[in-house]
């Protein structure tokens, strides 16, 4: 239970649950302590802490009344979000937090840049397409730029692999479908607006940037949309032919993790031919407190884990495959970054990597959010999280020196426990929080402090805690 210090009582928020077919039914329901009848007989997949206009979090005011997220910083912009928000994004929240786990693949997706999701969003809005419509595209007309931090091992595909190693998989993989994707990578264009006769109507659908694509990354489109626009195939047929590709493919290295991938998304979807794209894309492995970095337009599927979820405050999806939901594949490929690249580590960067013994910060170049994953300990033992990404990133450490991090004080901010207990205290209030619980703390607080749970004796566990704290950066 959460329980009050002296002075005025911080916000109790509460995380609104999401159930889709990729979630778990237990993993989230044992880190917010949830009774039988309350979630627990059912896939839980996400759980938000959310401004969102579709699905505002439960409040509690301080007196006591109940209220949601988005009407108090409605009623009170500047005490709740700060000047600062207020004056660049609005009365809103500038961001959306999440819990999520996937105990199958989810969806192969996009998420719309921002010009694509305000033409949808009021595109759909002309055609009173309903904001919950199953069919509905564009909940919103932000684009979504999201991070991820691994809360446990956790499996995903984000971004295009260089050409070479796609093609390296593919041709490896004995399946018309796969063989199709080849001849797209190695079809080339010879003139300008002169795509091979094969593709014109697919060419027709790419984003409007690609007037300035190089060839290579046109025939990356051509291949991902033969994947995606594949009728259904063999059942079976796809985890067969991968399986054989894993026994019969010397030293795959690095790719070894995207077919994988693949097979892991083959079980789950198999008759789905869109699971091949795994093979185009970096198959990602982070352990917990590692991160990744997902800008609009960037195509990616989380495969397995539990990870938290921080993102500009949008719901905008746009899938191709691998999901039992609405699938809209027209707009995604508006919107989709064919460029190969490494994925973007979010916890390299010259301020983030920087890690305090018990604080872990992760700040991807945008102005709506940053995340720091936390412990507090009364026997101040090291915390091998931490320790892993200080040697990780030894190099930046050594280059920038010691740092003393302070957590934001002049913006929106959530604070979840995601073990044990600790406190949290304002210049105003102060609060224990156990896992499970967690708390808004509005922009007029200030500072805040985390640290060890004072009600709790020294040698019992609820003296050591961990947390997630998401918040605008400044």
């Amino acid at each position: 239970m959460m329980q009050e210090g002296g002075g005025v009582p911080l916000y109790r928020i509460e995380a609104v649950p999401k159930h889709y077919a990729w979630g778990s039914k237990t993993r989230l329901q044992a880190m917010f302590h949830l009774q039988p009848g309350e979630q627990r007989n059912a896939r839980l997949a996400e759980m938000w802490f959310s401004g969102h206009p579709q699905s505002p979090s439960p409040l509690t005011l301080p007196n006591g009344e109940q209220h949601d997220l988005l009407s108090e910083i409605h009623a009170d912009p500047v005490a709740m979000v700060g000047e600062q928000a207020s004056q660049e994004f609005g009365p809103v929240m500038p961001y959306l937090f999440k819990i999520i786990s996937a105990e199958i693949p989810l969806s192969l997706q996009v998420h719309p840049v921002d010009f694509e999701a305000r033409a949808g969003f009021n595109r759909e809005n002309e055609l009173n397409i309903a904001l919950d419509a199953p069919e509905r595209s564009f909940k919103d007309s932000l684009a979504k730029n999201e991070m991820l931090v691994a809360l446990e091992p956790f499996s995903a595909s984000v971004g295009f692999a260089p050409l070479a190693e796609q093609l390296r998989l593919l041709r490896a993989v004995n399946h018309p479908i796969a063989r199709n994707m080849v001849h797209a990578l190695t079809a080339r264009t010879f003139h300008v607006g002169q795509p091979p006769q094969e593709y014109a109507a697919c060419d027709v659908m790419m984003p409007m940037s690609s007037i300035a694509w190089p060839d290579s990354r046109r025939r990356i489109f051509r291949a991902f949309h033969v994947a995606i626009t594949a009728p259904a195939v063999e059942a079976g047929s796809l985890e067969t032919a991968l399986r054989h590709t894993l026994e019969n493919l010397p030293e795959l290295g690095r790719s070894q993790g995207a077919l994988h991938n693949a097979i892991e998304a083959a079980q789950a979807f198999e008759t789905d031919a869109s699971v091949l794209c795994l093979l185009m894309m970096n198959p990602v492995e982070l352990a917990e407190g590692e991160s990744v970095y997902i800008p609009a337009g960037l195509p990616h599927a989380y495969i397995h884990g539990t990870a938290a979820e921080i993102m500009t405050n949008s719901d905008n999806v746009l899938r191709a495959g691998m999901t039992v939901k609405h699938k809209d594949i027209a707009n995604l490929l508006h919107s989709l970054n064919c460029q190969p690249a490494a994925p973007i580590d979010p916890s390299s960067s010259a301020f983030a990597a920087l890690a305090i013994q018990d604080l872990i910060t992760y700040r991807p170049k945008i102005s709506e959010y940053m995340l720091a994953y936390g412990r507090v300990d009364n026997a101040s033992g090291a915390w091998p999280i931490a320790g892993r990404l200080i040697q990780r990133y030894g190099e930046l450490m050594q280059k920038y020196g010691p740092q003393r991090l302070q957590l934001p004080s002049n913006g929106p901010r959530v604070l979840l426990c995601t073990e044990g207990s600790l406190q949290c205290t304002t210049a105003r209030r102060c609060v224990q929080l156990t896992q499970g619980e967690a708390v808004f703390i509005p922009a007029e607080d200030g500072r805040v402090e985390i640290g060890v749970n004072t009600k709790a004796g020294t040698d019992s566990r609820d003296s050591q805690g961990s947390y997630l704290f998401a918040s605008t950066p400044f």
